[in-house]
């Protein structure tokens, strides 16, 4: 591990532990600075558009030169009770920058003021807008970090359950599958991962809803059959591999595609920052949408 990485891994080991004591407003405000952070990083590589939905905020973040037609539709993290446009926005500019993807993000309702299915219906609805909008169900792909990357899957049980088109793909980074908080992980990664712990993610989850074995509070416990390819990125160090990990294998025995990544001594969403492992975790994404789409709909990938 390069000498940033590991000042990085002692920085956020420090951080993290303001955050587990942290009220819920000022761990807010934080979150959405990292989100102007990497808004700030990437602004050259883009612009913005509202999308000009009713019930919600919503944007397409467009790279200054798309290489293809598809659409990342992202569902940011913050275990349900964190991220505002702020934060959606600058992760969503990470994503766009790195695979020169039109991406679209919203700022769905938060628990504890939304309980669930508050965020699962707003992510929902915007997936139906786009469709609506003419917008093709095979050049969406949907993509989430932490929360967001379980709320993918959530929605993705949604849409099969409804009938409607399914997206093209799924890309999961460090997905919170499992709300029971039950995996092997928080156990022998209890010390390992410097950015996230389990108290915190029991507020989470208490915050979100009552019923974790749900499968659209922890798609986990869903049937996953008929679900589209899957790419899953996680670190080695964080105390949710075992939900990225048991992701992987339910997706495999229900006959769906799913290729599982592991960063060895990476921490929680590691991709988030500017390492060595988050460009080689992005150019495994890149690989993976230019196979889903085989150069389909204009734009090569390389």
């Amino acid at each position: 591990m390069k000498l940033y990485t590991k000042l990085l891994r002692s920085e956020l080991s420090a951080i993290s532990k303001l955050s587990d004591i942290c009220p819920l407003d000022k761990s807010r405000i934080a979150m959405d600075k990292m989100g102007k952070a990497l808004t700030f990083r990437h602004r050259k590589c883009v612009s913005y558009k509202d999308i000009g939905l009713a019930k919600l905020r919503a944007e397409y973040i467009i790279p200054r030169s798309p290489r293809h037609e598809a659409l990342i539709l992202y569902l940011h993290g913050g275990g349900y009770v964190l991220g505002s446009m702020d934060y959606a926005r600058g992760f969503g500019t990470l994503i766009a920058a790195e695979t020169s993807i039109k991406v679209c993000c919203l700022e769905y309702r938060l628990a504890p003021e939304h309980r669930f299915p508050a965020a699962l219906d707003d992510a929902y609805y915007t997936y139906r807008f786009l469709i609506e909008s003419g917008f093709p169900s095979e050049r969406i792909v949907l993509c989430g970090e932490s929360a967001g990357g379980g709320l993918i899957y959530a929605l993705s049980l949604k849409l099969k359950a409804e009938g409607c088109p399914m997206p093209r793909g799924i890309i999961a980074l460090s997905p919170w599958s499992d709300l029971t908080l039950s995996g092997s992980s928080y156990e022998f990664n209890r010390a390992n991962d410097p950015s996230m712990t389990e108290k915190r993610l029991r507020f989470y989850a208490e915050s979100y809803s009552e019923q974790f074995k749900d499968p659209y509070v922890s798609p986990l416990f869903g049937d996953l059959t008929g679900l589209p390819p899957s790419m899953i990125l996680a670190g080695g160090h964080e105390i949710m591999l075992s939900d990225s990990m048991s992701l992987h294998e339910k997706l495999l025995s229900c006959g769906c595609g799913s290729t599982l990544h592991i960063a060895p001594e990476m921490w929680h969403v590691y991709l988030m920052y500017n390492i060595a492992e988050a460009k080689n975790g992005f150019k495994k994404i890149n690989d993976f949408i230019g196979e889903l789409f085989n150069d389909q709909y204009g734009g090569t990938f390389q």
